[in-house]
């Protein structure tokens, strides 16, 4: 294997996949680089990979010394490997050959407190730490992701001039900001997964709300997400929902959404969103249904025993006698899926802001708008408009009061209620719209319901409450005062 001529510019650990691919975009931009992996049969597919795709400046190393002592110092390399306890050896199999001075970046899914954990444990050996999320996919990698780094801001300036390269680039420049300190740029990657399972739940739903009450054929819904795709829910998940409903079965009669599993996995980011968002009491109810969606999908073989239980329900005969006008309830659907995303995003923008307070991050919402435009799964033409509000007001209490936002759902809340109360008179599951709506409707409302259960938790557990006509915290003692009144 030809060992480079020169120090190469920046080294890359972990070579599945989104390891060669963001390896083999580095080297296309013009920046040689190193790679190893520890089962070495990778390190020469890249290679090869390289030499058939451009003769790329890609450089294969067997074991870590070599590997570390071919990058130019000051050192940085990524590493792309599972989360958790891998990278932990990793990096103690890369620091034991760096020297001061020299960098590290984890661009896995990490959790951002292992990350900063690494960080002041690096900072002691005299390294930087840099925890990177990056959004994209194997295509995005390959092609130009959304690169979202955080930690040492000096990490970042080593490699600054590598990821406005190497990012997906559009109209406002490359998908790249330094994020913030900490583990903060793994945070906000967190989050932008957990917007991404609220958005493909709530596509889902209006899926079967298409199919199972409107009756669309596969030909049909992908008309109809072709068209979308030309208006305001322009995004890469509705454009590649589009091309799933046109592929035939390779392997059998029909289409091949039909025979797919209904049963969604998942890798940890979702959960740890929602889990995110109670401990910082930041309601997120659209992505908490999106992960309670696919726990239910999970259990195929109790849900197929519950539709024999409940088979005498009539449910199949509520669809099957309802009469729909297909034209209109398209676009009832098309206004219900872009009101509810807006309010997946709000929950979204109000985590990261949450964090960002508690941790002193100082986070740019508008920023992370900006760079989620290109590359990454979430990319949309939405986020322009997300974008502009933060630039409208950066202290923006929520995306749904902004003027533009609070119009549009004005406008398509008759059209939203429609198209959940059908879904729900049909017998059909749309908890992703039913959720944004209910977080909608309570959100605009200037009184709800709760002065009425923290009476309940003073009654039972004394612990007061204020009142709307004076100051100061009371209690009351209701028990005696009910039971004098039953005497």
């Amino acid at each position: 294997m030809a060992a480079p001529s020169q120090p190469t510019r920046i080294g890359l650990a972990g070579l599945a996949v989104m390891g060669q691919n963001l390896a083999l975009n580095i080297a296309e931009k013009g920046f040689p680089i190193s790679v190893y992996n520890r089962t070495t049969s990778k390190v020469d597919e890249t290679v090869e990979r390289a030499k058939v795709e451009g003769n790329l400046p890609v450089y294969g190393f067997h074991d870590p010394e070599s590997f570390v002592n071919s990058v130019q110092k000051p050192r940085v390399i990524i590493m792309l490997v599972k989360a958790g306890a891998p990278v932990d050896q990793t990096i103690k199999t890369l620091s034991a050959h760096m020297e001061k001075g020299d960098c590290i970046i984890d661009g896995g899914n990490e959790w951002y407190e292992n990350t900063e954990r690494r960080e002041k444990a690096m900072a002691e050996l005299g390294l930087l730490y840099l925890g990177m999320g990056v959004s994209g996919g194997e295509e995005g990698a390959r092609n130009g992701p959304s690169l979202m780094p955080g930690g040492s801001f000096d990490a970042y300036k080593y490699i600054e001039d590598i990821l406005v390269k190497v990012a997906a680039q559009v109209d406002s420049g490359p998908c790249v900001t330094y994020i913030g300190k900490g583990g903060s740029g793994n945070f906000v990657k967190m989050v932008h997964n957990g917007i991404e399972y609220g958005d493909m739940q709530l596509i889902s739903e209006a899926y079967d709300v298409l199919r199972s009450v409107g009756k669309l054929s596969n030909e049909e819904l992908k008309d109809v997400f072709s068209e979308w795709n030309k208006g305001e829910l322009l995004s890469f998940l509705i454009e590649i929902t589009a091309d799933i409903f046109g592929i035939k079965d390779d392997k059998g009669e029909g289409y091949l959404v039909d025979k797919v599993l209904d049963k969604t996995g998942m890798k940890g980011t979702g959960k740890w969103t929602v889990q995110q968002a109670a401990d910082l009491s930041v309601a997120a109810p659209t992505i908490a249904s999106s992960l309670d969606s696919r726990f239910l999908s999970g259990l195929k073989e109790e849900r197929v025993k519950a539709a024999e239980v409940f088979k005498s329900g009539g449910f199949g005969d509520i669809l099957a006698d309802q009469e729909v006008d297909k034209k209109k309830l398209i676009d009832d659907v098309r206004q219900a899926l872009y009101a509810s995303k807006i309010c997946s995003y709000a929950q979204g923008m109000n985590l990261i802001r949450a964090k960002s307070v508690e941790k002193g991050w100082d986070l740019t919402l508008g920023e992370l708008a900006r760079i989620w435009k290109g590359g990454c799964i979430i990319r949309a033409i939405f986020l322009d408009r997300i974008k502009q509000a933060y630039d409208r007001n950066a202290d923006l209490a929520n995306l749904l009061v902004d003027p533009e936002f609070a119009k549009e759902i004005i406008d398509r809340q008759a059209a939203w209620r429609r198209v959940v109360c059908l879904a729900i008179n049909s017998g059909i599951s749309v908890p992703g719209m039913s959720s944004s709506l209910a977080y909608f409707d309570t959100y605009r409302r200037s009184r709800v319901p709760a002065n009425l259960v923290q009476a309940q938790r003073d009654y039972f557990g004394a612990h007061t409450y204020e009142r709307v006509d004076m100051e100061g915290s009371f209690h009351t003692e209701w028990f005696k005062i009910a039971k004098q009144s039953k005497i």
